[in-house]
């Protein structure tokens, strides 16, 4: 379908495309620091873990006004196109644009899903790897015999003493 000059928002389009642009922008600096943050957790770079934990949050943050922005641009495309921000589509906001700006905005939008789709495996991934860690260090502070560890809640464990190694039962001699 050829949209016509007078349906086409000129406005809205350069607002749209802009946005899509700061959402790609935004996935590929956290796709990013959760790929970088999986080579540290295998590499067991604690200090590098932490940092780029504080990144991710840092785009967290950033990520809240740029959704609020797009809820701004959701609320403008209903208004003009007499729906509910909640039912705008990219289909829909493609009837406002000129055919090339719909076919740009159709191609970020549909990388845009495809990163944060990656984005959330990757950090899914990062979080079962972290677990692994920790699993790992509670089983070596067990080994350890529990001195100074902490127990799967992360509350400091009981300090479990072993006997001497001249006082164990060698044999139960009672039969």
């Amino acid at each position: 379908m050829t949209v016509t000059d007078q349906h086409v928002d000129d406005l809205l389009t350069r607002d749209v495309l802009a946005h899509l642009a700061t959402q790609l922008e935004s996935a590929r600096r956290m796709l990013a620091i959760v790929l970088e943050q999986a080579a540290a957790i295998r590499q067991r770079g604690v200090a590098q873990v932490v940092r780029l934990a504080n990144m991710l949050q840092i785009e967290m943050h950033r990520r809240e006004v740029i959704e609020s922005e797009r809820l701004e641009l959701l609320e403008r495309a209903g208004a003009r196109l007499g729906v509910s921000a909640g039912d705008v589509s990219i289909m829909l906001l493609a009837n406002l644009m000129d055919d090339d700006s719909a076919a740009v905005a159709r191609a970020q939008a549909a990388e845009l899903r495809g990163m944060l789709l990656e984005i959330q495996r990757e950090h899914t991934v990062n979080r079962a790897l972290i677990q692994q860690e920790l699993a790992f260090l509670d089983h070596l502070l067990r080994l350890a015999g529990n001195a100074g560890g902490y127990d799967s809640g992360g509350d400091q464990a009981g300090v479990r003493r072993r006997r001497p190694l001249m006082h164990r039962p060698v044999f139960d001699l009672e039969a």
